[in-house]
């Protein structure tokens, strides 16, 4: 095992280690986690993805069969192909379901990495980039534990706090991979000795 591979977990139930990714609109979040999925999953580790919208949901167009069915009044529509299947659940009245909710309807994973969902209280990383004009995130977030970041770490940033260049995207990876590891799971290998 490489020093940047995270060690293959045992599935359980539920999502595994669960990391957010925050930052303001146009940090690079996105593209931060494009990179994250691609080189873990090159490891080998399975990662799901739950992403915060603030803009409506659409997977097919609006006359397209699964979005006749919705405005037909069902109340979730599976679409299903040999190659994917996805749910659309209409809320209507109902409130916006939490993310437990949500974490609970993904399927095993090594990790499940959290794009938006700022205020929740989960380990997370940051993604800043000053030029936005916007302020960290982390001065009053301690749940987050890494900022990546184009700046150089200031000198006020809180101890223990790791400041990670976003350009360096092995760097970002060995550090979710350490804190991977520092979690208390049971890993494959030391479950195949006993």
């Amino acid at each position: 095992m490489s020093r940047t591979e995270a060690p293959r977990m045992v599935q359980g139930p539920g999502p595994g280690p669960v990391l957010g990714v925050v930052g303001w609109s146009g940090s690079g979040k996105t593209t931060l986690l494009e990179g994250l999925v691609a080189r873990l999953a090159q490891d080998g580790l399975r990662v799901n993805i739950v992403k915060h919208s603030h803009h409506d949901i659409e997977l097919e167009p609006p006359r397209k069969d699964s979005a006749r069915l919705r405005q037909a009044g069902a109340a979730e529509v599976m679409i299903a192909s040999p190659y994917r299947f996805a749910i659309m659940r209409e809320l209507r009245a109902e409130p916006e379901p939490g993310l437990d909710e949500l974490l609970a309807r993904l399927s095993p994973a090594d990790l499940t990495l959290v794009e938006g969902y700022k205020w929740e209280s989960l380990p997370k990383i940051e993604v800043h980039r000053p030029s936005l004009g916007k302020p960290s995130l982390c001065q009053d977030d301690a749940t987050i534990l890494a900022v990546v970041s184009d700046a150089a770490r200031p000198l006020e940033a809180r101890a223990g706090l790791a400041w990670l260049d976003l350009n360096d995207l092995e760097r970002v990876v060995e550090w979710v991979c350490g804190w991977l590891k520092s979690r208390p799971q049971v890993l494959v290998d030391e479950a195949v000795k006993d």
